[in-house]
């Protein structure tokens, strides 16, 4: 999931905001405001309840914010680099460059977010106590039982026993200490994220033909958000055994050409791309690698445009690179791949670059696993 805007550093990690938080914004918003605190706190003017929306609106993302910000924290006291959180529609997801050495570590990292939930509900529902013990009982009141509610909701929904929530990873830590076997741990729990996105599907298209509404709906999207993600961590996982002990350095092409960044699109097709067998060319400016541009950013460039359209215009930038050393285990390296380098990274070793992995670089080595097998 990529972020649309940056919104600063927490904790020293990066946070960026998804477009679909500003869905998920307004959704809360107004259905709070135009419906359960009218109907729960009548008698107060319309612009409180917008006010108490907008508020509670803006407390619970704090609340994912701060839940994300907790599996970063942990992550990195065990050693683990984190290439920054994402808020999104569904919540957050905190990239992590790498995976948990021990289970212990999985279990620690994937069970302190539904902790800092819990923590967060019991917080909102003390004051809400406090306030309820001295007879303020209206809207303020109903915001802080309804951020209460919500929060422990999330961290009891988070720690099911199903990946890629929480308590998946929780399950796959559990199952990993057992067995001694991770690869089958995230297999069995992507399996059971598959089984829970699927009742979820289920239960909620029948609550919508049941009654109508925005609730049968929103359960039936989450369940097809969870079937697609616990499938595709199940391939993930099917990868990671196959390229198990494989590092960067004997799947990589190395010396790869460059082109510098000051020549236009036209110049690089003629000099670089037609000449050649690759896809992808590193960018140099003065000496120092600046970009990747590959065929597919070029093709969204009009053939009208190549002669007046310099090569730094349309690559990925030096800070959008996914930078890899030649000792970096594959496994480690596949989920900081990103769709802006059409999910290529280039290979450094002591500021040099030394080579390049491209998708066909890891299908040749999944290959060559399977072939062995």
């Amino acid at each position: 999931m990529t972020a649309t805007f940056r919104i600063g550093r927490v904790a020293g990690v990066d946070v960026g905001v998804n477009w679909s938080v500003l869905v998920v914004f307004g959704l809360i918003a107004w259905l709070l405001a135009a419906g359960r605190f009218p109907s729960g706190y009548p008698g107060q003017p319309a612009w409180a309840y917008v006010v108490a929306g907008l508020a509670a609106a803006v407390v619970f993302l704090a609340g994912l914010l701060a839940h994300e910000v907790s599996h970063a924290v942990v992550a990195r006291h065990h050693g683990i680099q984190v290439e920054g959180i994402t808020l999104w529609m569904f919540g957050g997801v905190a990239r992590l460059k790498g995976e948990p050495r021990s289970p212990g570590a999985d279990l620690r990292i994937a069970g302190v977010g539904p902790l800092v939930s819990i923590a967060l509900g019991l917080v909102f529902g003390a004051v809400a106590a406090v306030m309820a013990v001295a007879g303020q009982t209206g809207l303020v009141f109903g915001t802080f039982v309804w951020l209460a509610g919500i929060n422990i909701f999330l961290a009891l929904f988070n720690a099911l026993p199903a990946a890629p929530l929480d308590g998946g990873r929780i399950l796959r830590a559990a199952l990993w200490a057992w067995r001694g076997d991770r690869k089958w741990a995230a297999v069995m729990a992507a399996r059971a994220g598959r089984v829970l996105g699927g009742a979820l599907i289920l239960f909620g298209l029948w609550q919508f033909l049941a009654a109508p509404g925005l609730g049968g709906l929103w359960l039936a999207l989450i369940g097809w958000f969870l079937f697609g993600a616990a499938g595709l961590e199940e391939q993930q996982a099917q990868v990671g055994a196959a390229l198990a002990g494989v590092h960067v350095r004997d799947i990589m092409s190395a010396d790869p050409e460059t082109a510098p960044s000051d020549i236009t699109v036209a110049e690089l097709v003629d000099r670089h791309l037609m000449p050649s067998k690759h896809s992808a060319f590193p960018i140099v400016a003065e000496g120092r690698l600046s970009g990747l541009v590959t065929l597919n950013r070029i093709r969204r460039v009009p053939r009208e445009h190549w002669a007046d359209t310099k090569v730094r215009d349309v690559a990925c930038t030096a800070d959008e690179l996914t930078i890899a050393s030649p000792d970096e285990p594959v496994t480690d390296l596949l989920p900081r791949l990103n769709e802006c380098a059409d999910g290529r990274a280039l290979v450094v070793r002591d500021g040099n670059l030394i080579g390049i992995v491209s998708p066909t670089d890891i299908s040749r080595a999944l290959q060559r696993s399977a072939l062995q097998s």
